[in-house]
């Protein structure tokens, strides 16, 4: 029977839990006395705990991130309640800043901090040998990448037919931005070039063509990121799909003549842009050549079919409600596949921390940790951008509205939509659980009425887009005075070429 237990709270179950296998693979000779179990945030903690109770493991290891640490929280307060000698160790981002920690790790009996391939195999010896260390914070040990066992074998069948399989040719970031914990990374380490591509190899033929890279900086290496494109153009099958993160300044020549050979729905960049604000880009240390990013997405754009999602981020120390559509304003105009709105969060550990007090950064306390309000944005605009990045996801990144969005943003994006949104929350009350059919008919309504848009137009576009959803039936916008005569202006005209041979 399995003596340790390694799990965690995944944030959907097409999602894989790469830490858990990483731990796993190097627990030499304790591999044999351990397993993976991987549930769901949606998952009750009561059902959890009787899973992980089975056969009664003497360890129990929890990953611990943003997205799982209050239900995490959950599930650990159950388990010391019906199995309190059970032994709980916490590992991940969110408890590996200490004194910052949350309040689960009041509850846990060991917590290892940053890496912890080495260090956990190391305290779980010593616990199943009688020698538990007094000391409850465990510093993760660094190891040299090549002396790391694979996590590869240990996706499973199952994983490689419904999840997302996330795979890191290196590890850790040069940069210092400061909303982010690569930060405190030293500088970027790769793995053997050779050993990766052959664990690679073996992902491929075992049917995986889903590869998600989790390097913070996959083209920082260029002849390296060549290497595996050029691996992977040669493996070219239908439903191979690679996604990427990528610095958004730096796309050598040799690097866009391998990017321009691969084909549609094969490739997808995520694009950290998250200000285009030069004072804000000072005051939290990122280094970007804004024009170098704008002419890189617009040759990305036009030069290759990669899906391009680039991310903004509100509430960043400085920022204000103009400065950030100016940002965004620019962004659009680039014409991104998805414009992905995040706001801001508090990340335990992160450098961006030492601003809280002079620009008067206020957290929510539960998690995500989102920011409320700072010196220069108040609670109120905080909430409106909260509402326009859940429509901006529903209207613009949906795909669902390719004929509507340009008549919405006109000439001055920003501006509009934040119109649109207020307009749509004022007839609807919500952002969530909203059917689609209705969707349009708010659209049509605040469109119309708020932003001053004909009927005719708005009519004309909805319906295009309405057409490409598959929905039966007409919305209510269609059934409007007059539509009836003529769904469109082009078929008024139709009709009344009809009538003149008749």
């Amino acid at each position: 029977m399995p003596q340790i237990r390694l799990t965690t709270l995944n944030a959907r179950y097409i999602h894989s839990a790469f830490g858990l296998r990483y731990l796993y693979a190097n627990l030499g000779e304790l591999q044999n006395e351990a397993e993976i179990l991987e549930f769901g945030i949606q998952d009750r903690p009561i059902d959890i705990v009787e899973k992980l109770l089975q056969h009664r493991p003497k360890i129990i290891g929890f990953g611990v991130y943003i997205w799982n640490v209050a239900e995490v929280g959950s599930t650990v307060a159950l388990l010391k309640q019906v199995a309190p000698e059970i032994v709980v160790i916490l590992g991940g981002p969110e408890v590996s800043h200490p004194p910052d920690l949350p309040l689960v790790a009041e509850l846990a009996d060991y917590i290892v901090t940053g890496v912890g391939e080495i260090s956990f195999r190391g305290l779980c010896e010593q616990i199943l040998n009688g020698e538990a260390p007094d000391e409850k914070i465990i510093t993760g040990a660094e190891s040299p990448l090549e002396n790391l066992a694979s996590p590869y074998p240990y996706y499973n069948d199952e994983d490689v037919r419904n999840r997302i399989v996330y795979v890191e040719a290196s590890r850790g970031c040069p940069f210092k931005c400061e909303f982010c914990l690569s930060a405190l990374d030293v500088t970027a380490k790769p793995f053997a070039l050779d050993r990766f591509l052959g664990e690679m190899e073996v992902l491929y033929r075992r049917g995986v063509r889903h590869f998600k890279f989790i390097d913070r900086t996959f083209n920082l290496k260029i002849a390296v990121s060549i290497a595996i494109l050029e691996f992977f153009l040669e493996r070219m099958s239908d439903g191979l799909f690679l996604h990427f993160e990528v610095i958004p300044d730096h796309l050598p020549d040799r690097l866009k003549q391998t990017l321009e050979k691969f084909p549609s729905a094969t490739l997808q960049f995520e694009v950290g842009v998250q200000t285009f604000d030069p004072a804000i880009q000072r005051l939290i240390s990122r280094r970007q050549d804004n024009e170098k990013t704008k002419e890189n997405l617009r040759w990305l754009k036009a030069s290759t079919h990669a899906h391009i999602h680039a991310d903004l981020i509100f509430g960043l120390p400085g920022d204000t409600l103009n400065n950030f559509a100016a940002s965004f304003d620019q962004l659009v105009a680039l014409q991104p596949h998805e414009i992905q709105l995040g706001i801001l969060k508090r990340l335990r550990g992160a450098p961006l921390n030492r601003h809280n007090e002079t620009y008067r950064m206020r957290y929510n306390p539960e998690p995500p940790y989102n920011i409320l309000s700072t010196r220069d944005i108040g609670f109120d605009e905080m909430q409106r951008i909260n509402r326009f990045a859940r429509y901006w996801d529903m209207i613009a990144n949906s795909g669902r509205f390719a004929e509507t969005l340009p008549l919405i943003l006109a000439d001055a994006p920003f501006e509009r939509f934040l119109r649109l949104s207020d307009a749509l929350y004022e007839l609807s009350g919500s952002t969530w659980k909203i059917a689609l059919r209705r969707l349009f008919d708010l659209l049509y309504r605040a469109m119309t009425e708020s932003l001053a848009i004909s009927k005719v137009d708005a009519k004309n576009v909805l319906e295009a887009d309405y057409r490409k959803t598959g929905e039966k039936g007409l919305a209510s916008f269609m059934k409007t005075e007059g539509y009836e005569k003529g769904k469109s202006s082009r078929q008024n005209r139709a009709n009344k070429r009809q009538r003149s041979f008749e």
